[in-house]
């Protein structure tokens, strides 16, 4: 089966939308793997939770689990002043307004209490999305591998949504090309298009950078194809 790739959405829920319909995504007949990062930035973080939830209900659609989604379910379940300060510099302001239009900005406290009661099944879900995943000639990761780690999968989890620098200027330990979003492919290769290296594909367009959001299809005859969409949510 054909095999799409996004990573990174990031709030930017219609253009999530169109970039599905410009691959031209078949449920059920595609595999569709999502690399993590749905929330922060961008204007529709509710949204584009709910459209993944929606999405994973059938089988051939993977989910896995970015930075921001962590930081977002830590925050949600247990408040820690110095990662709010974090949260609220990279965007998560906009993720509280997507799920409590009605509050003031500065509430952060009934923010994270209203969302915590009346969405906790997106905070389950986020919880229990993976931290990688593996097919018979790539892994998919949100941020990278360590290259420390003889075999990658015994890192520690914060590495697999984290990792930047180690992962990119290195190698990786395993004969398998590495998929993965986290970092803006205009500072692997000055461009938003797809990165490819020998043993890394980098997807992330900078959609909440005011680039593009990107998908990667890996054909059934292990061609590869890139499709985009420019961002129209953040300016």
């Amino acid at each position: 089966m054909r095999t799409l790739v996004i990573s990174d959405i990031h709030g930017c829920l219609n253009e999530f939308l169109e970039l599905l319909d410009l691959a031209d995504y078949q449920a059920g007949k595609d595999r569709l793997i999502l690399l993590g990062d749905y929330v922060d930035r961008g204007p529709k973080s509710k949204e584009v939770v709910q459209k993944v939830m929606d999405l994973a209900k059938n089988d051939n659609v993977v989910v896995l689990r970015g930075n921001h989604d962590q930081r977002f379910v830590t925050l949600v379940e247990n408040r820690n002043p110095e990662m709010q300060k974090i949260f609220i510099k990279y965007g998560g302001l906009e993720t509280l307004k997507s799920y409590c239009p009605f509050l003031e900005d500065n509430d952060l406290v009934g923010a994270f209490e209203f969302i915590r009661k009346a969405y906790s099944h997106h905070i389950d879900f986020l919880k229990k999305t993976k931290l990688y995943y593996e097919d018979n000639h790539y892994i998919y990761v949100h941020a990278g591998l360590n290259p420390n780690y003889e075999n990658w999968k015994n890192q520690p989890e914060r590495d697999f949504y984290t990792i930047r620098g180690e992962f990119i200027n290195h190698k990786s330990n395993t004969e398998k090309k590495v998929v993965f979003g986290h970092t803006v492919t205009v500072f692997l290769h000055g461009s938003a298009d797809i990165w490819f290296s020998e043993d890394k594909i980098g997807i992330d367009g900078g959609c909440a950078y005011g680039y593009q959001l990107n998908c990667l299809e890996i054909g059934t005859d292990h061609k590869l194809k890139q499709y985009h969409v420019p961002c129209r949510s953040i300016t």
